[in-house]
């Protein structure tokens, strides 16, 4: 997994997790990493320091600081954004994993052709607005979600 620091272009930056820079890049082209704090999809990667470590027998060339407590604001977004990613993992318990057919199943339930449950999984920026248009009751995870398959 790697941690990369992104950024919407209402300047809101938030930390997100992908397997690879080729996953960051496959979500980002079609639309599924959003904002945490405004829901932008114009998402990009923002400027990261880079971490360099140091000789084990050597001290620190980086002078040690402090960092500076959260404003009341930040602390709040960062409460916030907690609860929200504890309820998506508490509505996910009863959810099942679909996959790319998640488009399929969830016109499949509308039509009534299979029983209504609560699924989860993958669409394109396309299927999801033709969902939508068709009124079919679709919406995006705040968070993204490491398919069943994928998890270590």
């Amino acid at each position: 997994m790697i941690a990369f620091d992104l950024q919407c272009q209402s300047g809101h930056v938030f930390e997100a997790w992908f397997r690879s820079s080729n996953d960051f890049a496959e979500q980002q082209n079609r639309g599924l990493i959003s904002c945490p704090y405004c829901a932008d999809t114009r998402i990009s990667k923002a400027v990261m320091a880079p971490s360099i470590s140091t000789k084990g027998n050597r001290a620190s060339a980086q002078p040690q600081i402090a960092a500076k407590a959260p404003t009341s604001e930040a602390a709040s977004m960062q409460e916030m954004v907690s609860k929200l990613a504890k309820l998506q993992a508490k509505v996910l318990e009863s959810s099942q994993w679909v996959g790319r057919d998640f488009e399929k199943k969830a016109r499949a339930m509308d039509a009534g052709e299979i029983a209504t449950a609560s699924i989860h999984g993958e669409v394109s920026k396309a299927e999801a607005k033709a969902l939508i248009d068709d009124g079919i009751g679709v919406m995006p995870l705040p968070f993204p979600v490491i398919p069943p398959d994928k998890r270590n």
